[in-house]
């Protein structure tokens, strides 16, 4: 199999490096040029956002999201735990955004309960964007709900079996109170990526028997803990190090993939067995590579390879093999040109079909449904099948750091979690994982450590 070298980076620059590479191309509307009926009090018809989480993605995705077309969108509130990422996120946005930014002082929030805070300047019809790291997801997620607001969560979202089931009950109120939830798995609104897995579903490749994905770049690494820090602060701005924060890298950063294969195969994985390991220290209370391999109900397999260390070859690519044929559903990151093959070789003489189209910037896209669902009020809620794909991530994650093999039902059913009253945390709560004497942290222990 011959791999495309990639220039993926860590998942903060992932969003600008696709919008660099998408140019101009934006979702077209099917409510352009139409008169839109207004979605609550308001008689200017706009729809209001609170960002919650204003780091890298947060701050993308209200990008994203005023760059949709269809009716008046505006950002009204933002919350973070930490001042200068909320800050540096409303000059970024003011200065490109200006005309749609509306966050005074007042409704500018810090600390713990700043998502509150936040939500509370919203009304029916307003989206909140929750984009914090995975251990608050399914709390916030939860009280919007409670709350009656339409949401847009940013993967990952929970960071073990509890979490999860968190999660997915709170996906199951929303769906009741037909609230519409977009989620930030924004391949599987990518044309070239549908028209790819259609046809896969039509059987142009067989059977499908084997899918590969590949997460495969340069590290992020973290400092040892200086001596004078707070550990819990230290720990959230250092997340993709700490699993209790992020769900670590595996599962923060690989389910984009894991859900494309499972769209795929149109199935989750029923077990998962895995190896990995950390080779540099800065990679702290995390392995830095895994090889996991899923299996499905019908024996179909997933092989899964996340990797993350400077000067090793590297791609971010996903490929499909059937009893007929063979699959590309992304070459690289901004360029996914699938392509559909006649053989288990994918050379250019066995090509039977390649996306010939416009590829719309699915960032834009996923707003773009999402928005519109809410203004046309029709069904728009992606929350119960992010939360299976969670599972089938923390499956795999798991299995590498505990050395057992880890069923779906197991995990789904699993009362193991990283942190005891997530909701009442500060920063004076006793760290989830505590810091040796020089700073560092230890990796998981396979065959020691306990995650399910």
């Amino acid at each position: 199999m011959k791999t495309h070298d990639s220039d993926a980076t860590p998942d903060s620059s992932n969003r600008r490096d696709f919008l660099r590479k998408a140019g101009t191309l934006t979702a077209a509307s099917a409510l352009a040029g139409t008169r839109i009926p207004a979605v609550h009090a308001a008689e200017d018809n706009t729809i209001r956002l609170a960002l919650v989480g204003c780091g890298g993605r947060g701050t993308g995705a209200v990008g994203n999201a005023l760059s949709t077309t269809g009716g008046p969108v505006k950002l009204v509130a933002m919350a973070d735990l930490f001042e200068h990422r909320l800050t540096s996120s409303f000059k970024q946005l003011q200065k490109k955004f200006a005309d749609r930014i509306d966050v005074p002082e007042e409704r500018k929030f810090l600390g713990f309960d700043a998502y509150r805070k936040a939500m509370d300047c919203l009304g029916p019809g307003d989206v909140v964007l929750l984009t914090t790291h995975a251990a608050f997801r399914p709390m916030m997620f939860e009280h919007a709900v409670s709350k009656g607001l339409n949401v847009f969560a940013e993967k990952s979202f929970a960071t073990d079996g509890p979490n999860t089931r968190r999660w997915l009950a709170a996906a199951e109120q929303s769906e009741q109170k037909g609230l519409k939830v977009g989620v930030g798995f924004m391949w599987r609104h990518s044309k070239g990526r549908q028209e790819a897995i259609q046809r896969i579903h039509d059987g142009a490749i067989g059977d499908l028997h084997t899918l590969r994905i590949y997460r495969v770049h340069g590290p992020v690494h973290c400092p040892n803990l200086p001596a004078d820090a707070n550990e819990v602060r230290f720990q959230i701005q250092h997340p993709t190090s700490f699993i209790w924060v992020s769900s670590g890298f595996y599962v923060d950063w690989h389910c984009h993939n894991i859900d494309v294969a499972c769209w795929a195969k149109n199935a989750w994985p029923v077990e998962a067995r895995a190896m990995g390991g950390r080779c540099y220290p800065k990679s702290q209370n995390n392995f830095d590579h895994y090889s996991v391999e899923y299996t499905f109900d019908d024996g179909a397999k997933l092989f899964a390879f996340s990797r993350h260390m400077a000067n090793c070859w590297s791609t971010y690519s996903d490929y499909a093999q059937g009893s007929k044929g063979s699959a590309v559903m992304m070459e690289r990151l901004g360029r996914n040109h699938p392509k559909i093959y006649n053989s288990p070789k994918m050379t250019d003489e066995n090509v039977v079909w390649k996306f010939e189209g416009n590829e719309a910037n699915p960032y834009v896209v996923e707003w773009q449904l999402l928005l519109d669902a809410i203004r046309q009020d029709k069904s728009h809620n992606e929350a119960v099948r992010a939360g299976e794909a969670n599972i089938a991530g923390l499956m795999g994650r798991a299995a590498a750091h505990t050395g057992k093999v880890i069923t779906w039902d197991q995990m789904k059913t699993s009362d193991f979690q990283f942190v005891d009253g997530i909701d009442t945390m500060t920063l004076d709560t006793a760290p989830p994982v505590k810091a040796n004497p020089d700073g560092s942290y230890d990796p998981p222990m396979p065959g020691i450590t306990v995650e399910v």
